[in-house]
């Protein structure tokens, strides 16, 4: 009896480390600093981890979004419709050469969405997420309140309409907020962001989102993956520790890469991923995710050009 109460006080101690640990870096999830910042004490450098760029997609390569729900099902008493992500991805890019603002961040509510599903130890890095998204709508309300004076382009609740980042009726007007291309011209025609130091841009915010974005996109590309030479698949946490070497390893401390090695052993497995996209099987769940793989990367390509046309991928 004696042993057994012992047994479960070192497990409920071992868990309460846990959680503190994962209270305490959730506020370091997104990027920080930047990659040349590491070396320092309990910052070792990870010069192995490389970030391969993208191949060049053009939005002509698009899926038909009429013949998609022959594929992309929606899935009745779950937040995450792989559809609606898709659609919010198909608009983000309705302009040549740019990316929409709000459509790309309804894109990542659906985001959210799919990472809040995922346990409670991941909710604590999708909430970094979500405060990185609402960061920029609030940006973009500032905006317009100051340009309309107090009776702004929003409504009643204070959240952001589509007025707020021009898409008035589907009429196209001004705003520093319309797409990423508006609000890079505009915050570094205001002095807003700072290539030496960190501020809260929408920029810079923007720049972690992207990342998040890579890891999670990378992530997906493994679920797509068949099995190896041996049939064996890889679980989700493998997949997900690997985009993330990738994607956020080198932008993040030391501590926070070992937290989150925690985080994926902590994951479902593979056939809870699979119900999230509404199929049953690899093979039923391997062209759905290619869709949404191929909309993730033409929306992450367009953003990675605008932001690295004005040096802006080592913002800190």
């Amino acid at each position: 009896m004696v042993f057994l109460k012992r047994t479960m006080l070192r497990r409920f101690l071992i868990m309460s480390a846990m959680l503190a640990m994962f209270l305490f870096i959730t506020s370091f999830w997104l990027p920080q600093g930047r990659f040349r910042d590491c070396g320092g004490p309990g910052q070792p450098c990870l010069s192995f981890y490389q970030q391969m760029p993208d191949s060049p997609l053009v939005p002509a390569e698009w899926v038909d979004l009429d013949k998609a729900p022959a594929i992309i099902k929606d899935c009745p008493g779950q937040s995450f419709q792989a559809r609606l992500l898709l659609q919010h991805l198909k608009s983000s890019l309705a302009d040549a050469d740019d990316v929409l603002l709000e459509p790309y961040l309804q894109s990542w509510d659906q985001l959210l969405n799919f990472m809040e599903s995922l346990g409670t130890m991941v909710s604590f890095f999708s909430q970094k997420v979500k405060e990185k998204v609402v960061l920029i709508r609030e940006l973009s309300l500032k905006h317009s309140l100051e340009a309309h004076g107090k009776r702004g382009p929003s409504d009643h609740s204070g959240l952001q309409t589509p007025e707020s980042f021009g898409l008035k009726k589907g009429v196209r007007e001004e705003s520093a907020y319309r797409s990423v291309r508006s609000m890079v011209e505009a915050e570094l025609k205001e002095g807003v962001v700072d290539f030496s130091r960190r501020t809260d841009s929408g920029c810079r915010t923007l720049l972690r989102l992207h990342r998040s974005l890579l890891w999670l996109r990378l992530m997906l590309e493994g679920l797509a993956e068949g099995p190896d030479a041996d049939g064996q698949f890889k679980t989700p946490g493998e997949l997900s520790r690997d985009a993330y070497k990738v994607a956020l390893a080198p932008h993040h401390p030391w501590m926070l890469r070992q937290a989150a090695e925690l985080v994926f052993l902590a994951l479902p497995d593979r056939r809870y991923f699979l119900q999230l996209v509404c199929v049953t099987s690899q093979r039923e769940a391997t062209p759905v995710l290619r869709i949404v793989i191929h909309a993730l990367k033409l929306v992450h390509t367009q953003t990675q050009k605008i932001l690295a046309e004005q040096k802006m991928l080592e913002l800190p």
